[in-house]
């Protein structure tokens, strides 16, 4: 029943159903962007702890101000880091800075430019509008408010707000540790020439700089040749890893030996092929400890069921929730019918008009036409044809 071919949708949910988030562990602000949060932050501090301006100006009494400009004596001044500890008096101002404290009795500033100096004397041109230019107290957040709820990506945004409630540590989840490994006779690595019948070793990298846009910790196993005692040698070195990522070798034929050695090393299958189009050849299942994702030989299918199934397995073993987010967009020229497979077209979504082009090249092994891409049009089983101004659905790059 594993070899059965399944849908995309169904082989998500049983990759879903087979993994857990990793263990969390301490991490420090400088380390945590891209990092995802296992227990929430809860601000220790007020922010801001006090009544604030908003802007350069004048602290003032609301009631001082008229319906004509209003001169007023100058009392002091509010800076940044040092405020005024005396209360303001009737028919006085404040000279305050931006994000200093607000004077007692101060209830409203008068921003600089409508403001004339003479001397110890201010003449504001506006009208009373009490707490006009005043950050409130806790306006942003109050202590043991939750900022950042636990499966929360972190952002370098999220770090500051994280880094402003008070804390100086976090709680996040463990980087999974992700095996790559290629396979074949046919391949060499990047810096060493192709034999006659060889080609260069892609898409590891690509997969390499993927995992590590997700959240993972890639583990280069290297090449795999075509034998299976190679291949069993290499399986296990890489027992203990918490995702092992292999790449071709389990076709039908007779050099494809990764699923043979994956049955006899006791590997349990959850699905064998799944029909979709570029990625006919990709399956999942556990080998020992470790969760064990195949994916195809050819660079554009591997790397487009990377999206598919590698993006949303991290997402969980990372903490946060499975999703892939597609949209809707307007088509830019028409698409036929499409068949028994679900099929992702490569496309190019013009900035200008916002509508999707499907490329013209549509090879499973054609890598530029991939890095052209910025969009990937969703076809779903027997969809009819569509036209040029018509919706379809994308999974954008």
């Amino acid at each position: 029943m594993t070899d059965i071919m399944i849908s995309v949708e169904a082989a998500r949910a049983r990759i879903a159903a087979a993994l857990l988030p990793m263990d969390s562990e301490p991490c420090t602000l400088i380390d945590a962007p891209g990092r995802t949060l296992a227990a929430p932050v809860i601000a220790a501090l007020t922010q801001p702890p006090f009544a604030a301006s908003a802007m350069d100006g004048y602290a003032v009494r609301s009631s001082d101000l008229g319906e004509t400009p209003s001169r007023l004596s100058l009392q002091g001044e509010s800076a940044a880091g040092h405020g005024f500890d005396l209360n303001l008096k009737p028919g006085h101002a404040i000279r305050i800075s931006t994000g200093a404290p607000m004077p007692q009795g101060a209830d409203q500033v008068v921003m600089q430019e409508r403001a004339v100096r003479d001397g110890n004397h201010i003449t504001l041109d506006d009208t009373p509008r009490p707490a006009s230019n005043v950050r409130a107290a806790g306006i942003d957040f109050k202590a043991g408010d939750i900022l950042l709820p636990a499966g929360t990506l972190l952002s370098p945004d999220a770090v500051a707000l994280a880094a402003g409630s008070g804390g100086l540590e976090l709680t996040v989840h463990r980087r999974p540790r992700v095996g790559i490994l290629s396979t074949g006779d046919e391949l060499v690595e990047p810096g060493q020439t192709p034999g006659p019948h060889q080609i260069i070793n892609s898409i590891a990298w690509g997969l390499d700089g993927l995992v590590r846009q997700w959240g993972g910790e890639p583990v280069y196993l290297g090449i795999a040749r075509d034998s299976k005692a190679d291949v069993r040698a290499r399986l296990e070195a890489a027992r203990g890893l918490d995702l092992i990522v292999t790449i071709g070798g389990a076709s039908v034929g007779d050099h494809d030996h990764l699923r043979q050695v994956f049955n006899a090393m006791d590997g349990e299958l959850a699905f064998g092929k799944i029909a979709v189009k570029p990625g006919k050849p990709s399956w999942f299942g556990r080998l020992g400890e470790s969760a064990f994702l195949g994916l195809p030989g050819n660079p554009v299918s591997s790397l487009v069921m990377a999206r598919l199934l590698l993006q949303p397995a991290l997402a969980i073993l990372c903490g946060r929730p499975e999703s892939l987010e597609f949209a809707t967009v307007i088509l830019g020229e028409d698409l036929p019918a499409n068949g028994m497979r679900e099929n992702f077209v490569r496309a190019r979504i013009d900035r200008q008009t916002g509508r999707v082009h499907p490329l013209g090249n549509q090879d499973s092994s054609a890598l530029s036409a991939l890095v052209h891409s910025n969009a990937l049009i969703r076809r779903e089983v027997e969809a009819p044809a569509v036209r040029a101004g018509e919706t379809t659905q994308i999974l954008p790059l």
